[in-house]
């Protein structure tokens, strides 16, 4: 699969197969996606690649977890001006018709959170994280290692595509990041920014039938000296 064919194709999925992903598979992903771009080749990312019983160990933790808040490293925004709260609002409408479509109508908040929380139910997970003295400077806030960490977990998303995989990279993987830490041996010295997912799609399950719309381009950009 070409690069283009891999952009095109890439969606969030919400509906995993059990079967497992071949270690070796990842592998090659992980090695190919280490050529992404950072400041000055810094490479801030690190990464824990979980399957099996220990991913399934998460899964119990974070599901008990389940009505507390959460507690993530990074926050999430707490706002949505527009134009964002339309966009959000209209993935929401298409997520919401999914759901109602796989059976669940009627209790989607909870269901929807507790799916996320199971990582809808992927046979893998990779986790990034990146040292917390980097980003926490004595005289300034330093956000280039978290931009790097984004460029690598695209890598991995496209490349995860081109071999017939799936993803959606969770902010909800990572709610509960002290548990990680424990169960993980991550140090506090980490701060743990995303979970990918991983996993072959389950096309059967409507949650697969979502995807997002882009903005056109002419809405997003102005071009400078060109004809």
């Amino acid at each position: 699969m070409n690069l283009v064919s891999a952009i095109q194709q890439r969606r969030s999925i919400r509906a995993f197969k059990p079967d497992p992903v071949p270690g070796r598979v990842l592998t090659e992903i992980m090695e190919i996606a280490l050529r992404a771009p950072s400041w000055a080749n810094t490479q801030p990312w690190e990464f824990a690649i979980v399957g099996g019983d220990k991913l399934e160990e998460i899964r119990r933790a974070f599901l008990a977890k389940a009505e507390e808040p959460a507690k993530p490293d990074l926050p999430g925004p707490r706002e949505f001006p527009e134009p964002f709260k339309n966009r959000l609002g209209a993935l929401a409408n298409k997520v919401t018709q999914a759901i109602g479509k796989a059976g669940t109508e009627g209790r989607q908040g909870m269901w929807w959170h507790l799916q996320g929380l199971r990582l809808y139910d992927a046979p893998a997970v990779i986790y990034i994280y990146t040292d917390r003295s980097f980003c926490f400077q004595s005289h300034s806030l330093n956000l280039w290692p978290i931009f790097d960490c984004g460029l690598v977990a695209q890598n991995i998303m496209l490349l995860a595509t081109s071999y017939g995989l799936g993803t959606i990279a969770q902010m909800q993987a990572v709610h509960y990041p002290d548990l990680l830490r424990e169960l993980l041996g991550i140090p506090e010295s980490k701060l743990i920014l995303l979970g990918i997912a991983v996993g072959y799609p389950d096309w059967s399950d409507p949650m697969n039938g979502v995807r997002s719309e882009r903005e056109a381009l002419e809405n997003v950009t102005r071009w400078h000296g060109f004809e």
